[in-house]
């Protein structure tokens, strides 16, 4: 349609003067934000499978930015929005990945959602431990070292997937020594990483910390940034980067999936950041790094005061929104946390449900995201009660 005269009659495109919507203005603190006739018509219409435009701009010019992205030229690499992150991800497992055939590296504990789209492919889910400072990188070199005998008659794995920054659920930020260790080790044995990082900007320090993606000189990372912790949820956005043609293939599988993301919440979300330009972009996550790092000393000094010791242990996360509590003295928080907390009015997620062998775990994920400082307190204290009924037992 951008040659002069040409008529069209091969598009099944809606005519759009019959969307009732007719002008669409939001409030940001104390700015009111309007859409262009030109951009609300963009924003009501179908359009690419990548993204909006002016949205994908944005964004690669903030990845550029933030990651200093080492490819040579830019047709090199390219961002597509997706429904939420978790969209774009699912999409790349299921390009990437043969059900019934392939093996995956994943962390253990990983991320229930994400072991709920690849439990069902029946792959072989490789679990690799987390300490306080993300995957252990030694121990997935002794698998891959050792692959053949660990696990004879399966496939060597090709991928690896990792949430690096504030993991959920073990709130662990992959050290910058494991970060430049695991490239390696993806690079040694042909491995694509899954950067999987929707808390990279609930980060409480470390802002000098590299991305996995500012390291990527031979193109085997594929990143996934999320605008739910940062903006809202409930517009679902997220956004892949990484060598174009992996982004290509994801970009077909929602081209006969989703189509795009939702034009309105797209095009919101780019005057938004066209509104802020990247230094109050910087200033709006600076607030939010804030908000979060005093909801996590609020539950820090709950647990520090009010469990008792001996009882249960923790390390303290340097980003995200989760605690990592493992349980002395018992197996498996499966029954206690499901059944006995519920019934105290407490509730936490037991980390059995982020097995990727589904094995039992004394740990409970605690979230400090949303409860005021007094419940969470209440919590910890009722929390505490359940363990001293344990440990009495």
């Amino acid at each position: 349609m951008a040659i002069p005269g040409m008529i069209s009659l091969g598009g099944g495109l809606p005519n759009p003067s019959l969307f009732p919507f007719k002008s669409l203005e939001f409030t940001v603190e104390d700015t009111k934000i309007t859409l262009t006739d030109a951009e609300l018509a963009a924003a009501l219409q179908y359009s690419g499978s990548y993204g909006l435009d002016k949205l994908v701009t944005i964004l690669k010019d903030h990845q550029q930015r933030v990651h200093n992205l080492p490819y040579q030229d830019k047709k090199d690499w390219h961002v597509m929005v997706s429904n939420g992150s978790q969209d774009a991800l699912f999409k790349a497992f299921d390009v990437l990945l043969e059900p019934n055939h392939d093996s995956l590296i994943v962390e253990n504990p990983t991320y229930s959602g994400a072991l709920a789209a690849l439990l069902p492919l029946g792959l072989n889910l490789v679990g690799i431990p987390v300490d306080e400072n993300g995957m252990v990188v030694d121990e997935l070199e002794k698998v891959l070292e050792n692959w053949d005998t660990k696990y004879p008659g399966k496939r060597r794995p090709r991928v690896i997937y990792t949430i690096p920054t504030g993991q959920n659920p073990s709130g662990a930020t992959l050290s910058a020594s494991r970060r430049e260790q695991l490239y390696k080790v993806a690079s040694k044995y042909n491995l694509l990483i899954l950067e999987d990082d929707p808390y990279w900007d609930l980060r409480f320090g470390g802002d000098d910390l590299k991305s996995l993606i500012s390291m990527d000189t031979e193109g085997r990372v594929l990143r996934f940034d999320s605008f739910s912790k940062i903006c809202s949820s409930g517009l679902r956005l997220g956004y892949a980067t990484g060598p174009a043609p992996l982004i290509e293939k994801i970009q077909l599988h929602q081209q006969v999936s989703a189509l795009h993301p939702s034009g309105i919440s797209q095009m919101m979300l780019a005057k938004l950041l066209e509104h802020w330009g990247h230094e109050g972009f910087v200033r709006h996550t600076q607030k939010v790094k804030d908000f979060y790092r005093q909801k996590r000393d609020e539950l820090l000094e709950a647990l520090e005061s009010e469990i008792t010791p001996g009882y249960a242990t923790w390390h303290v996360p340097s980003a995200g929104m989760f605690f990592w509590i493992k349980v002395e003295g018992i197996k498996d928080t499966t029954d206690l946390i499901s059944q006995k907390a519920v019934h105290n009015k407490v509730l936490m997620v037991p980390g059995r449900s982020f097995q990727p062998e589904g094995l039992d775990s004394p740990h409970v994920r605690a979230s400090f995201s949303t409860a005021t400082k007094e419940n969470l307190r209440e919590a910890t204290k009722r929390f505490n009660k359940l363990l001293t009924e344990l440990h009495s037992e």
